[in-house]
């Protein structure tokens, strides 16, 4: 039976998921189409979650939005300064492609910043008046004419210079920051010289490095981490959630660019996906279901029989798989097979209790690990299924639904914005199992809490995707339209709408480090918004280790 103190824990968790919950829409799990006031409940949004849902603290570059502003940057520091493009391009990357930067640098100390970049005010020597010169490379002598020298003055052939840029540009990106031949000398080497000196796949590929360094170089943007796209993102520093999506649907964090995944923090991501890949489970594992070999040493699986064990060849001893005795000192007289009276007396005088207690450690540590493994990998599959479904049902089943139910397209979008809905719950699920792992076991009244909410919004969400995989296949398959499609539409957005306050809400409670809950198990009651339309009654219980339903 419950203690009187889990009874109190109990109505303190029902009394503050109804404060938690009432901050949105909300409906009893139970409810039938008729009981659903959706439409209504849609309008119930407040305006600032609505805003908030709608603002952007990024901007999504494609390759000619990037080469656009690199021109644009190029000739505003140009214009500004009074120089050359090719001497603005040397600058911006000196600063890393910041306009302010360069325009505050120079403005301070033309002097020390044209030296830093490898600018000359004014050439230093001209060769037109010389009738022989000598390469500094090769050290052939050369006409005037086939002599190719920066502003610096020091004198290479032509073959020398295409054979040294040429090197520098296949050996990567350092290419843009190449400087004059002669060790001495630290003048840079701009654009004008590589396009007079390269062609075709060199040329082509010192531009790619250069576009590239637009983007690498600033540090408000990165390249969308999904593979084959060529975009980028830029992010308004200091704005708030990391999260971005890309024009090309994949979502990833800006800070750390792994996948999107709030309301998890990047560290506890890293360390996350760093168990996953460990080979520390597989030591857990070999420890909690194997022994070692009393000869040998190699670990031996027992998963059925008797306790007669025989190593694998070539050692092949035999032993007790209880005792790890010989097994020629076991009989009848011991137990026979199925049991060991050494083990049973050594058991009780405490010679087995530190191995046993390792071994146990490790089972439950691995049993652990597995439950929240297995459920944020199945979502992550859900995940990857409702995205293929979301593709299908724009491409294909969108047209033919219209045609169908004789109504637009545009009526329809109710179902597309169900699906990414569920799209982005299913990844927001999937971490906050991530987030369980590591919420500590002492902090039961956290975990009990964080149990149940999460519980609620996977039983929500599981309603949305079954009334969006299952009930809309009735419409897909129908012969003509069916009168009742405008009550299934008042039940998906609905659901829609509900599910999306339920995820919120978790986030936002993930976020704050379920601050909700103080440490000594009370529970402060969450702020309610100004739409408050009612507390939700769903039966989702909570999904946590050890948790239960009822």
């Amino acid at each position: 039976m419950d203690s009187e103190d889990d009874m109190h824990d109990a109505n303190d968790m029902e009394s503050v998921d109804e404060d938690f919950y009432s901050d949105g829409d909300a409906a009893d799990s139970d409810a039938d189409v008729a009981d659903y006031d959706f439409m209504g409940n849609e309008t119930d949004d407040s305006d600032e979650q609505a805003v908030s849902r709608m603002q952007k603290n990024y901007t999504v570059l494609k390759e000619e939005d990037i080469r656009q502003r690199q021109e644009e940057d190029m000739t505003t520091i140009s214009t500004l300064l009074s120089i050359s493009r090719e001497a603005a391009c040397i600058l911006l990357r000196r600063y890393n492609w910041s306009v302010n930067k360069v325009h505050e640098e120079w403005f301070a100390d033309e002097e020390r910043v044209r030296k830093s970049a490898g600018l000359l005010e004014k050439p230093v020597v001209s060769l037109s008046r010389v009738i022989d010169v000598v390469c500094g490379i090769c050290f052939d002598n050369f006409l005037p004419a086939d002599i190719i020298s920066l502003g610096c003055g020091h004198p290479f052939c032509t073959t020398c210079w295409k054979a040294y840029i040429t090197t520098s540009i296949n050996d990567g990106p350092g290419c843009l920051t190449l400087r004059c031949p002669d060790p001495s000398c630290d003048v840079a080497i701009g654009q004008d010289m590589i396009d007079t000196l390269t062609s075709g796949e060199d040329k082509e590929k010192y531009y790619r490095y250069l576009l590239r360094s637009y983007i690498e170089d600033n540090r408000k943007t990165k390249w969308c981490p999904a593979p084959g796209c060529d975009s980028a993102i830029e992010y308004d520093l200091g704005s708030g959630s990391y999260d971005v999506t890309c024009c090309c649907s994949f979502s990833f964090c800006w800070n750390c660019t792994e996948e999107a995944h709030r309301p998890v923090d990047c560290d506890t991501v890293s360390k996350w996906i760093l168990k996953n890949s460990a080979e520390s489970e597989n030591m857990n594992w070999i420890l909690a279901n194997s022994k070692p070999c009393p000869k040998c040493k190699r670990p031996i699986e027992k998963n059925q029989g008797c306790m007669h064990m025989t190593c694998t060849p070539p050692c092949k001893f035999e032993f007790c798989w209880l005792c790890l005795g010989a097994w020629s000192d076991h009989g009848e007289r011991t137990g026979g097979f199925y049991a060991c009276n050494r083990y049973e007396s050594a058991k009780q005088e405490g010679v087995y209790d530190e191995s046993e207690r390792r071994r146990e450690m490790a089972k439950n540590s691995l049993e652990r690990y597995t439950h929240y493994y297995e459920r944020w990998a199945t979502n992550q599959s859900s995940r990857q299924k409702a995205l293929a479904d979301l593709h299908q049902m724009q491409t294909v089943h969108l047209e033919k639904l219209s045609e169908l139910q004789s109504q637009p397209e545009s009526q329809l979008k109710f179902i597309i914005d169900s699906w990414q809905q569920i799209v982005e719950c299913r990844r927001v699920l999937k971490w906050t199992y991530a987030y369980g792992y590591y919420l500590p076991e002492h902090e039961k009244a956290k975990r009990q809490f964080f149990e149940y909410v999460q519980g609620e919004a996977e039983a929500g969400l599981e309603r949305l995707h079954q009334c969006a995989e299952k009930e809309l296949q009735t419409y897909l398959n129908a012969a003509g339209p069916i009168k009742d499609f405008n009550d299934f539409r008042t039940k998906l957005a609905g659901l829609t709408s509900v599910t999306r306050n339920y995820f919120e809400n978790l986030v936002r409670a993930l976020e704050n480090g379920l601050a909700d809950v103080d440490s000594q198990g009370a529970c402060s009651k969450a702020p309610s918004s100004k739409n408050t339309t009612g507390s939700s009654k769903g039966k989702g219980g909570g999904r946590g280790k050890n948790s239960t339903k009822t």
